[in-house]
């Protein structure tokens, strides 16, 4: 009885290791905080763009565009890893913005070796 009691507790024990192995390998860096936020009006134009993901990102192979209600690019500066937050990507916004809406599109690759991308919006009054 106690035999098979401990092979139960081994196999449960291996099987929830695998699980939380393959979790690991899945993980992607998603964006978890962007400032400003998805969807939101801000009052005051933005100098910059800050996006945080789930994950420690590569900058050399992550980037930011952004473009204006007409679908033309806006005119960021070079993308910054944050020296103390490796999950975090500073972006300065080279012109003052006008109001109007704004899409963000980013790709990043976690430092896995993963790859994602997608966008977010926010409007400036």
């Amino acid at each position: 009885m106690m035999k098979t009691a401990s092979r139960r507790v081994i196999a449960l024990l291996l099987a929830g290791a695998t699980l939380s192995f393959s979790q690991l390998a899945l993980a992607h860096a998603h964006l978890k905080a962007p400032v400003p936020m998805d969807n939101a009006v801000v009052e005051r134009a933005p100098q910059q763009l800050t996006l945080t993901f789930t994950e420690d990102i590569e900058p050399a192979f992550s980037g930011v565009e952004m473009t204006n209600a007409q679908q033309q690019p806006v005119a960021l500066e070079k993308a910054q890893l944050n020296p103390q937050q490796h999950d975090q990507l500073i972006v300065p916004i080279a012109q003052p913005l006008a109001s109007g809406h704004y899409q963000v599109n980013w790709h990043v690759l976690s430092v896995d070796g993963h790859k994602t991308k997608g966008s977010y919006s926010f409007s400036v009054k």
